[in-house]
């Protein structure tokens, strides 16, 4: 499995990510702070224009982001807007459903097909943070179906 570098200003995203991996997944985050394979940037980050590294394999970013964004092999946009490649179809109470618009590349070169999918909010946790850690997941290899609220 591959690494990753979240860039956020505490919005729980890296949490996030490291509580839904797998049990067998390396909990090393890194291969270079300069160059991860993936980079997942919050909202927040891009708006306050958090400093970023200049390369990566993968850049998960918000949609619409502004600056300059980081020369990817491949970026995956995620937010509210029909353009974004992740992003929101509707809620229920504590499910958020995620539509993933186009197929995506984990960083491990599998295929995830588009979908809809539903995602667990946690007490306080906003749509966009809860986006940013599934993008994140989906891109490290975690199958979608993995993703939605435990049954029960």
């Amino acid at each position: 499995m591959e690494f990753f570098q979240v860039i956020e200003d505490k919005e729980g995203i890296e949490e996030a990510i490291l509580r839904a991996l797998p049990s067998g997944w390396r909990r090393e985050k890194r291969v270079s702070e300069r160059h991860p394979a993936l980079l997942v940037v919050s909202p927040r980050a891009a708006t306050r224009g958090f400093p970023l590294p200049r390369q990566c394999r993968t850049a998960l970013l918000p949609g619409g982001m502004g600056g300059v964004p980081p020369q990817a092999a491949s970026a995956v946009s995620y937010g509210v807007s029909p353009r974004d490649s992740l992003t929101i179809s509707s809620r229920e109470g504590d499910t958020l459903w995620a539509a993933l618009q186009r197929e995506l590349v984990t960083v491990d070169g599998r295929v995830v097909e588009r979908q809809e999918f539903p995602l667990a909010l946690g007490q306080g946790e906003g749509e966009l943070t809860a986006l940013a850690a599934a993008g994140a997941l989906l891109l490290l290899g975690v199958p979608p179906e993995k993703l939605g609220p435990s049954p029960g």
